[in-house]
């Protein structure tokens, strides 16, 4: 199998789903604006969201792709039906207990995520009416990510990938035509949260049934738990989750201390959000997605050499296309923000508040994206536990930048703290890999990196003095010409960046990667 076209397929549908996404936030900003009702639903969208990440994509995956792909290759279908059969129905049952008492919870779970909106009583209470109608989210996406690993394991990577844009679609139809005829318009997006949940879920089931996967749920929970390989999963997802727990928890606290902050604060954060997750899903998010099933067959074939080829592979083409897209969002967030958000109810001050926090977010791209490279070089030797140490000093680390850059910077403050949190993580996993022998470096880096830092310079040189050329606030009563000059801004960059790589020697095919399937 060819990864990188693999890769280029991922990122296509990847791409779909982020400017679905784009447009939907889009809409959200210039129909709801960024106030307290854009704060909490931001915050509501949020805890489902951070439990889903926690303990379904996050957890979850990193526990039962390795597992399925042993059972998978060694074991056989039958036995592998099996297995996926009795995770599904404990994870099941387990899900339908979580979204009764997280429905039932709400109140309890606001107190701690929004207590800065407590003091606004409509605001708190719709805030707790949202929770209630998106809780069942985490139900929804935790199957999607069941789906999606066994898929993934069977290099059926595309369904997965697309998926997303069904959200996407039900968001901006939410806003369109449902929220106009509601009392309250904001539910209409935590309407649209629940429907798109569904729609995930439904989409997935052709492809099981094509690879001969389809969960088969079963009122029989003990019979399930006493399958060996359910209990290896559970096993290895205490310390997984210990690990995406420290993480989220950071986030958590993020959001609460956001929402102590001005009004706004937590839609900018947001907002910036989005945009940051454009490369980290197109590249973090795809190679994660590509490397954990190939790797975990490294491993069981007891093959050290691609195991390690694998990564330094990931590696390289992390740095090759993530450090441009970290240069061009810590130095046009202006220029990208103002072209995307500033419509409607988003003001010029949103925009500057949303540009601080993209900036921000920039300075820490490289760590967000390696992260979902070198991550998956432990979780597929089903070790858990590294990553688990890791992630909780992380944890420790961002809180107290925390305490360091918001005084001064406020919501962008928040996040600098997570960008430079997430290279000291990237760091200890590279460290950690590095001296278990897990991945050798292959020859070149030095010679790499400096041929990549000279593109990049002349790329940022290009990339402002071309965004300077440009008055992007006052262009607002002409949208399309901005974005013709914001297109022209970043074709200029990209285009000098690959010219400079081409002048010194870099070409496609030195990136191809061809695996066994």
């Amino acid at each position: 199998m060819n990864l990188l076209r693999t890769l280029a397929a991922i990122s296509g549908m990847t791409m779909l789903s982020r400017l679905t996404g784009l447009v939907r936030d889009v809409l959200i900003t210039t129909r709801f604006g960024a106030d307290a009702y854009t704060d909490v639903f931001n915050i509501a969208f949020r805890i489902p969201n951070l439990l889903r990440r926690m303990f379904a994509e996050g957890a979850f995956s990193q526990a039962f792709v390795p597992i399925l792909a042993e059972y998978k290759d060694k074991q056989g279908d039958a036995a592998t039906k099996t297995l996926v059969d009795h995770v599904a129905t404990i994870m099941t049952w387990t899900l339908v207990l979580t979204c009764i008492l997280g429905i039932a919870g709400a109140p309890i779970l606001l107190y701690f995520m929004a207590r800065g909106k407590a003091g606004q009583p409509d605001v708190f209470n719709a805030a707790i009416v949202m929770t209630r109608i998106m809780f069942p989210y985490i139900g929804f996406m935790s199957m999607v990510a069941l789906a999606g690993g066994i898929l993934n394991t069977w290099r059926e990577f595309k369904v997965p990938a697309f998926t997303p844009v069904l959200y996407n679609l039900s968001s901006i139809a939410g806003s369109l035509f449902l929220a106009p005829f509601l009392d309250q318009p904001i539910y209409a997006l935590a309407i649209a949260v629940f429907v798109g949940g569904v729609l995930q879920l439904v989409a997935q089931v052709p492809a099981l049934i094509r690879v001969g996967m389809l969960p088969s749920v079963s009122w029989r929970v003990g019979t399930a738990w006493q399958d060996e390989g359910v209990r290896r999963i559970v096993r290895n997802m205490v310390p997984a989750i210990l690990a995406v727990s420290a993480t989220q928890i950071s986030i958590a606290i993020n959001t609460s201390i956001a929402s102590s902050l001005p009004d706004g604060s937590v839609t900018w954060l947001a907002n910036a959000d989005r945009l940051m997750e454009f490369p980290t899903a197109l590249l973090g998010v795809a190679l994660g997605t590509i490397l954990l099933p190939g790797l975990s067959k490294a491993n069981t074939d007891g093959d050290t050499a691609e195991y390690s080829s694998l990564l330094d592979w990931g590696l390289r083409l992390t740095f090759l296309l993530a450090m441009p897209a970290a240069v061009g969002l810590a130095s046009i967030p202006e220029a990208l923000t103002a072209t995307l958000y500033h419509h409607d109810k988003y003001n010029a001050h949103a925009v500057q508040m949303t540009s601080h926090a993209l900036t921000a977010y920039g300075l820490g791209l490289l760590g967000l994206i390696v992260v979902k490279i070198l991550a998956p070089g432990f979780y597929a030797k089903q070790n858990i536990r590294t990553p688990v140490k890791i992630a909780v000093g992380v944890m420790i680390v961002t809180q107290l930048l925390n305490l360091v850059f918001v005084p001064y910077f406020a919501h962008a403050g928040l996040a600098l703290s997570v960008g430079l949190g997430a290279c000291v993580n990237a760091i200890l996993l590279y460290t950690g890999l590095r001296k278990r022998g897990i991945y050798q470096p292959q020859k070149g880096w030095l010679i790499f990196l400096i041929k990549l830092c000279a593109a990049l310079f002349l790329m940022a040189g290009v990339a402002l003095w071309t965004s300077q050329q440009f008055h992007w606030l006052a262009m607002r009563g002409t949208p399309i010409l901005r974005a013709g000059a914001l297109a022209l801004v970043l074709v200029a960059a990209a285009a000098t960046y690959f010219a400079a790589l081409a002048a010194m020697g870099f070409r496609p095919r030195d990136f191809k990667k061809v695996t066994r399937v």
